[in-house]
């Protein structure tokens, strides 16, 4: 299913890593975005790198706070060390804010606060990407 779908963005060749340890999180991440640009559904960093070190290399990485806390905010140095130029987003809800800001005290480029949207995901990823911002949906209305 597409939802809102620009053309331009799709014919885009970068991809996204949506790495984060909630399957529901890491499903609806990928769904939300998977019609407008590449994105790969990953529940670890091992995963990640095995599959972006050597082919595909991501433009963004949406990691979830659970790894920050796991691993610390040195993690947002170790991807982008392994990943140059990379762009990273952390996933989190509010009772995870402070760490989400520590991690961009060290590095990251922002944070997607839960509850997730497809319009404030999408214009996230479109924001760090240096992409256009997405067209206004059309609102119809039905006339009594």
């Amino acid at each position: 299913m597409q939802i809102g779908v620009e053309t331009a963005k799709v014919m885009d060749q970068r991809r996204v890593f949506v790495i984060e340890e909630d399957e529901i999180s890491r499903a609806a991440l990928q769904f939300m975005l998977h019609d407008e640009i590449e994105t790969h559904e990953l529940a670890s960093l091992e995963e990640a790198y095995t599959k972006g070190v050597d082919w595909l290399k991501p433009d963004v990485v949406l990691l979830g706070v659970s790894f920050v806390k796991d691993h610390g905010t040195e993690l947002v140095a170790e991807l982008s060390g392994n990943f140059p130029g990379v762009r990273i987003l952390i996933v989190t809800g509010k009772a995870d804010e402070a760490i989400a800001i520590e991690a961009m005290r060290a590095g990251a480029h922002g944070a997607v606060v839960k509850p997730l949207t497809v319009q404030a995901v999408r214009r996230k990823v479109d924001t760090v990407l240096g992409r256009a911002a997405a067209a206004p949906l059309i609102q119809l209305s039905v006339m009594p």
